[in-house]
Protein backbone atom coordinates (compact mmCIF):
# COMPACT_ATOMS: atom_id res chain seq x y z
CA UNK A 1 0.00 0.00 0.00
CA UNK A 2 2.79 2.39 -0.93
CA UNK A 3 0.51 4.99 -2.52
CA UNK A 4 -1.84 5.03 0.49
CA UNK A 5 1.08 5.69 2.83
CA UNK A 6 2.46 8.34 0.50
CA UNK A 7 -0.85 10.22 0.25
CA UNK A 8 -2.00 10.04 3.88
CA UNK A 9 1.18 8.94 5.70
CA UNK A 10 1.49 12.19 7.63
CA UNK A 11 -2.22 12.16 8.47
CA UNK A 12 -1.97 8.57 9.72
CA UNK A 13 0.89 9.61 12.01
CA UNK A 14 -1.22 12.46 13.38
CA UNK A 15 -4.13 10.03 13.85
CA UNK A 16 -1.89 7.56 15.71
CA UNK A 17 -0.89 10.25 18.18
CA UNK A 18 -4.45 11.43 18.71
CA UNK A 19 -5.73 7.86 19.07
CA UNK A 20 -3.09 7.02 21.70
CA UNK A 21 -4.13 10.11 23.66
CA UNK A 22 -7.80 9.10 23.45
CA UNK A 23 -7.24 5.70 25.11
CA UNK A 24 -5.30 6.73 28.17
CA UNK A 25 -6.54 4.88 31.24
CA UNK A 26 -7.21 6.05 34.76
CA UNK A 27 -5.38 3.37 36.74
CA UNK A 28 -2.19 1.29 36.34
CA UNK A 29 -3.94 -1.97 35.36
CA UNK A 30 -6.07 -0.31 32.70
CA UNK A 31 -3.09 1.63 31.36
CA UNK A 32 -1.04 -1.56 31.10
CA UNK A 33 -3.78 -3.36 29.16
CA UNK A 34 -4.39 -0.39 26.85
CA UNK A 35 -0.67 -0.13 26.04
CA UNK A 36 -0.72 -3.86 25.27
CA UNK A 37 -3.66 -3.37 22.88
CA UNK A 38 -2.17 -0.33 21.12
CA UNK A 39 1.19 -2.05 20.64
CA UNK A 40 -0.49 -4.98 18.87
CA UNK A 41 -2.98 -3.07 16.74
CA UNK A 42 -3.53 -4.18 13.16
CA UNK A 43 -3.02 -2.38 9.87
CA UNK A 44 -5.23 0.64 10.72
CA UNK A 45 -7.32 -0.14 7.66
CA UNK A 46 -10.53 1.48 8.92
CA UNK A 47 -8.85 4.80 9.85
CA UNK A 48 -7.34 4.76 6.33
CA UNK A 49 -10.85 4.52 4.88
CA UNK A 50 -11.98 7.40 7.11
CA UNK A 51 -9.10 9.64 6.05
CA UNK A 52 -9.30 8.83 2.34
CA UNK A 53 -13.09 9.26 2.24
CA UNK A 54 -12.65 12.72 3.75
CA UNK A 55 -9.82 13.59 1.36
CA UNK A 56 -11.79 12.50 -1.72
CA UNK A 57 -14.90 14.37 -0.55
CA UNK A 58 -13.11 17.58 0.41
CA UNK A 59 -10.31 17.67 2.96
CA UNK A 60 -9.23 16.12 6.26
CA UNK A 61 -10.13 18.14 9.37
CA UNK A 62 -9.95 17.78 13.13
CA UNK A 63 -13.42 16.26 12.94
CA UNK A 64 -11.99 13.61 10.60
CA UNK A 65 -9.35 12.62 13.13
CA UNK A 66 -12.05 12.33 15.80
CA UNK A 67 -14.15 10.19 13.46
CA UNK A 68 -11.16 7.93 12.77
CA UNK A 69 -10.46 7.62 16.50
CA UNK A 70 -14.10 6.80 17.22
CA UNK A 71 -14.14 4.08 14.54
CA UNK A 72 -10.90 2.57 15.80
CA UNK A 73 -12.09 2.67 19.43
CA UNK A 74 -15.31 0.88 18.47
CA UNK A 75 -13.44 -1.63 16.32
CA UNK A 76 -10.97 -2.39 19.11
CA UNK A 77 -13.78 -2.76 21.64
CA UNK A 78 -15.61 -5.24 19.43
CA UNK A 79 -12.42 -7.29 18.92
CA UNK A 80 -11.86 -7.52 22.67
CA UNK A 81 -15.49 -8.57 23.21
CA UNK A 82 -15.38 -11.00 20.26
CA UNK A 83 -12.43 -12.82 21.79
CA UNK A 84 -14.46 -13.31 24.96
CA UNK A 85 -17.52 -14.53 23.02
CA UNK A 86 -15.38 -16.90 20.91
CA UNK A 87 -13.19 -17.92 23.86
CA UNK A 88 -10.21 -17.04 21.63
CA UNK A 89 -6.82 -17.20 23.30
CA UNK A 90 -4.88 -15.64 20.40
CA UNK A 91 -5.34 -12.42 18.42
CA UNK A 92 -2.91 -11.63 15.54
CA UNK A 93 -0.45 -14.26 16.80
CA UNK A 94 -0.37 -12.73 20.31
CA UNK A 95 -2.29 -13.72 23.40
CA UNK A 96 -5.70 -12.04 23.56
CA UNK A 97 -6.70 -9.72 26.39
CA UNK A 98 -8.97 -12.37 27.91
CA UNK A 99 -6.18 -14.97 27.73
CA UNK A 100 -3.89 -12.76 29.81
CA UNK A 101 -6.36 -10.99 32.12
CA UNK A 102 -9.45 -13.24 32.01
CA UNK A 103 -12.94 -12.59 30.66
CA UNK A 104 -14.25 -10.21 33.30
CA UNK A 105 -11.43 -7.72 32.81
CA UNK A 106 -11.58 -8.10 29.00
CA UNK A 107 -15.31 -7.24 28.96
CA UNK A 108 -14.72 -4.19 31.15
CA UNK A 109 -11.82 -3.01 28.94
CA UNK A 110 -14.06 -3.37 25.88
CA UNK A 111 -16.74 -1.34 27.66
CA UNK A 112 -14.15 1.31 28.55
CA UNK A 113 -13.03 1.63 24.91
CA UNK A 114 -16.65 1.90 23.75
CA UNK A 115 -17.40 4.62 26.29
CA UNK A 116 -14.25 6.57 25.35
CA UNK A 117 -15.43 6.65 21.75
CA UNK A 118 -18.89 7.86 22.72
CA UNK A 119 -17.48 10.55 25.01
CA UNK A 120 -15.08 11.74 22.33
CA UNK A 121 -17.98 12.44 19.97
CA UNK A 122 -20.22 13.93 22.65
CA UNK A 123 -17.49 16.28 23.88
CA UNK A 124 -17.25 17.91 20.44
CA UNK A 125 -20.96 17.47 19.61
CA UNK A 126 -20.24 15.29 16.58
CA UNK A 127 -23.81 13.97 16.73
CA UNK A 128 -24.27 12.94 13.07
CA UNK A 129 -21.02 10.93 13.16
CA UNK A 130 -22.07 9.38 16.47
CA UNK A 131 -25.36 8.39 14.84
CA UNK A 132 -23.51 6.77 11.91
CA UNK A 133 -21.28 4.73 14.19
CA UNK A 134 -23.99 3.80 16.71
CA UNK A 135 -26.05 2.34 13.88
CA UNK A 136 -23.03 0.22 12.89
CA UNK A 137 -22.57 -1.14 16.44
CA UNK A 138 -26.25 -2.11 16.58
CA UNK A 139 -26.02 -3.88 13.24
CA UNK A 140 -22.84 -5.71 14.24
CA UNK A 141 -24.58 -7.17 17.29
CA UNK A 142 -27.64 -8.12 15.23
CA UNK A 143 -25.49 -9.79 12.59
CA UNK A 144 -23.58 -11.82 15.17
CA UNK A 145 -26.79 -12.98 16.83
CA UNK A 146 -28.37 -13.88 13.48
CA UNK A 147 -25.33 -15.96 12.60
CA UNK A 148 -25.49 -17.76 15.95
CA UNK A 149 -29.18 -18.49 15.49
CA UNK A 150 -28.72 -19.89 11.99
CA UNK A 151 -25.62 -21.90 12.93
CA UNK A 152 -27.79 -24.10 15.15
CA UNK A 153 -29.94 -25.16 12.20
CA UNK A 154 -27.39 -24.93 9.36
CA UNK A 155 -30.15 -23.56 7.11
CA UNK A 156 -28.51 -20.34 5.95
CA UNK A 157 -29.41 -19.39 2.41
CA UNK A 158 -27.36 -16.97 0.33
CA UNK A 159 -29.56 -13.95 1.04
CA UNK A 160 -29.28 -14.52 4.80
CA UNK A 161 -25.51 -14.98 4.49
CA UNK A 162 -25.20 -11.58 2.81
CA UNK A 163 -27.44 -10.00 5.45
CA UNK A 164 -25.20 -11.45 8.18
CA UNK A 165 -21.92 -10.22 6.70
CA UNK A 166 -23.43 -6.86 5.72
CA UNK A 167 -24.37 -6.31 9.37
CA UNK A 168 -21.55 -8.14 11.12
CA UNK A 169 -18.54 -7.01 9.07
CA UNK A 170 -19.45 -4.46 6.41
CA UNK A 171 -21.38 -2.12 8.73
CA UNK A 172 -18.28 -0.81 10.52
CA UNK A 173 -16.34 -0.30 7.30
CA UNK A 174 -19.33 1.49 5.76
CA UNK A 175 -19.55 3.65 8.90
CA UNK A 176 -15.85 4.49 8.55
CA UNK A 177 -16.36 5.73 4.99
CA UNK A 178 -19.58 7.59 5.81
CA UNK A 179 -18.06 9.24 8.90
CA UNK A 180 -14.99 10.30 6.94
CA UNK A 181 -17.06 11.83 4.15
CA UNK A 182 -19.40 13.60 6.59
CA UNK A 183 -16.50 14.96 8.64
CA UNK A 184 -15.22 16.75 5.53
CA UNK A 185 -18.49 17.89 3.96
CA UNK A 186 -21.31 17.74 6.54
CA UNK A 187 -23.37 16.53 3.59
CA UNK A 188 -25.75 13.61 4.20
CA UNK A 189 -25.93 12.59 0.52
CA UNK A 190 -22.15 12.34 0.22
CA UNK A 191 -22.00 10.42 3.49
CA UNK A 192 -24.65 7.98 2.24
CA UNK A 193 -22.78 7.43 -1.01
CA UNK A 194 -19.63 6.57 0.89
CA UNK A 195 -21.62 4.38 3.29
CA UNK A 196 -22.80 2.27 0.35
CA UNK A 197 -19.28 2.25 -1.08
CA UNK A 198 -17.88 1.00 2.24
CA UNK A 199 -20.62 -1.60 2.54
CA UNK A 200 -19.68 -3.14 -0.82
CA UNK A 201 -15.99 -3.14 0.11
CA UNK A 202 -16.83 -4.66 3.51
CA UNK A 203 -18.83 -7.49 1.93
CA UNK A 204 -15.95 -8.23 -0.46
CA UNK A 205 -13.56 -8.14 2.52
CA UNK A 206 -15.59 -10.76 4.40
CA UNK A 207 -15.90 -13.08 1.39
CA UNK A 208 -12.10 -12.87 1.06
CA UNK A 209 -11.80 -13.81 4.74
CA UNK A 210 -14.16 -16.76 4.21
CA UNK A 211 -12.07 -17.95 1.25
CA UNK A 212 -8.97 -18.14 3.45
CA UNK A 213 -10.64 -21.04 5.25
CA UNK A 214 -10.28 -23.12 2.09
CA UNK A 215 -6.75 -22.04 1.16
CA UNK A 216 -3.27 -23.14 2.10
CA UNK A 217 -1.81 -19.72 2.98
CA UNK A 218 -0.43 -19.17 6.45
CA UNK A 219 -3.07 -16.72 7.62
CA UNK A 220 -2.91 -17.07 11.38
CA UNK A 221 -5.87 -19.42 11.70
CA UNK A 222 -6.17 -23.13 10.84
CA UNK A 223 -7.79 -24.12 7.56
CA UNK A 224 -11.33 -25.34 8.18
CA UNK A 225 -11.91 -23.28 11.34
CA UNK A 226 -15.23 -21.94 10.04
CA UNK A 227 -16.48 -25.48 9.43
CA UNK A 228 -15.36 -26.51 12.91
CA UNK A 229 -17.34 -23.57 14.31
CA UNK A 230 -20.37 -24.47 12.13
CA UNK A 231 -20.17 -21.14 10.28
CA UNK A 232 -22.00 -21.31 6.96
CA UNK A 233 -19.89 -19.21 4.58
CA UNK A 234 -20.52 -18.54 0.88
CA UNK A 235 -18.38 -21.37 -0.61
CA UNK A 236 -20.20 -23.93 1.55
CA UNK A 237 -23.66 -22.41 1.01
CA UNK A 238 -23.19 -22.51 -2.76
CA UNK A 239 -21.94 -26.11 -2.63
CA UNK A 240 -25.01 -27.21 -0.67
CA UNK A 241 -27.18 -25.60 -3.36
CA UNK A 242 -25.61 -27.52 -6.26
CA UNK A 243 -24.75 -31.00 -4.91
CA UNK A 244 -27.12 -33.97 -5.01
CA UNK A 245 -29.29 -34.83 -2.01
CA UNK A 246 -27.03 -37.55 -0.59
CA UNK A 247 -23.90 -35.38 -0.77
CA UNK A 248 -25.76 -32.49 0.83
CA UNK A 249 -26.90 -34.78 3.64
CA UNK A 250 -23.33 -35.98 4.17
CA UNK A 251 -21.89 -32.46 4.30
CA UNK A 252 -24.52 -31.29 6.81
CA UNK A 253 -23.92 -34.36 8.97
CA UNK A 254 -20.17 -33.73 9.05
CA UNK A 255 -20.58 -30.04 9.89
CA UNK A 256 -23.09 -30.86 12.63
CA UNK A 257 -21.55 -33.95 14.18
CA UNK A 258 -17.97 -34.47 12.94
CA UNK A 259 -16.72 -30.90 12.77
CA UNK A 260 -13.77 -31.65 15.07
CA UNK A 261 -12.57 -34.54 12.93
CA UNK A 262 -9.77 -33.15 10.77
CA UNK A 263 -10.17 -35.76 8.03
CA UNK A 264 -13.92 -35.17 7.79
CA UNK A 265 -13.44 -31.39 7.70
CA UNK A 266 -10.92 -31.82 4.87
CA UNK A 267 -13.50 -33.95 3.08
CA UNK A 268 -15.96 -31.06 3.17
CA UNK A 269 -13.27 -28.64 1.99
CA UNK A 270 -12.49 -30.90 -0.97
CA UNK A 271 -16.19 -31.22 -1.86
CA UNK A 272 -16.51 -27.42 -1.84
CA UNK A 273 -13.52 -27.14 -4.15
CA UNK A 274 -14.78 -29.89 -6.48
CA UNK A 275 -18.21 -28.31 -6.93
CA UNK A 276 -17.08 -24.77 -7.70
CA UNK A 277 -17.73 -23.15 -4.32
CA UNK A 278 -14.40 -21.32 -4.35
CA UNK A 279 -14.83 -19.97 -7.88
CA UNK A 280 -18.39 -18.85 -7.15
CA UNK A 281 -17.41 -16.97 -3.98
CA UNK A 282 -14.43 -15.39 -5.71
CA UNK A 283 -16.66 -14.15 -8.55
CA UNK A 284 -19.10 -12.61 -6.04
CA UNK A 285 -16.24 -10.95 -4.17
CA UNK A 286 -14.87 -9.46 -7.39
CA UNK A 287 -18.33 -8.21 -8.37
CA UNK A 288 -18.75 -6.31 -5.08
CA UNK A 289 -15.27 -4.85 -5.45
CA UNK A 290 -16.00 -3.63 -8.98
CA UNK A 291 -19.32 -2.10 -7.87
CA UNK A 292 -17.50 -0.21 -5.12
CA UNK A 293 -14.80 1.09 -7.47
CA UNK A 294 -17.45 2.20 -9.95
CA UNK A 295 -19.02 4.40 -7.26
CA UNK A 296 -15.74 6.31 -6.92
CA UNK A 297 -16.02 7.42 -10.54
CA UNK A 298 -18.51 10.06 -9.38
CA UNK A 299 -15.51 11.97 -8.02
CA UNK A 300 -12.76 13.67 -10.04
CA UNK A 301 -9.37 12.02 -10.38
CA UNK A 302 -7.06 12.81 -7.48
CA UNK A 303 -4.17 11.23 -5.55
CA UNK A 304 -6.62 10.37 -2.74
CA UNK A 305 -8.95 8.60 -5.18
CA UNK A 306 -6.04 6.61 -6.62
CA UNK A 307 -4.96 5.69 -3.09
CA UNK A 308 -8.50 4.56 -2.23
CA UNK A 309 -8.52 2.30 -5.28
CA UNK A 310 -5.21 0.81 -4.13
CA UNK A 311 -6.65 0.24 -0.65
CA UNK A 312 -9.75 -1.49 -2.05
CA UNK A 313 -7.60 -3.76 -4.23
CA UNK A 314 -5.43 -4.54 -1.22
CA UNK A 315 -8.50 -5.68 0.70
CA UNK A 316 -9.19 -8.25 -2.05
CA UNK A 317 -5.62 -9.30 -2.81
CA UNK A 318 -4.27 -9.54 0.76
CA UNK A 319 -2.65 -12.79 1.87
CA UNK A 320 -3.92 -12.69 5.46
Amino acid sequence: MDLVKKIIGNELAIFEKKFSESVKGTNPLLDRILRFIIKRKGKQMRPMFVLLSAQISQEISEKTYRAASLIELLHTATLVHDDVVDNAMVRRNFFSVNALWKNKIAVLVGDFLLSKGLLLSLEFQDYPILHITSRAVKEMAEGELLQMEKARKLDIKEDIYFEIIRAKTASLLSAACAAGAYSATENQETAELFRLFGEKVGIAFQIKDDLFDYGQDNIGKPTGIDIKEKKMTLPLIYTLQVVDASTKKKIIYIVKNQNTNKEKVNEVINLVKQHGGIEYAHAKMTSYKEEALLMLEQFPESPAKAAMKELVNYVIERKH
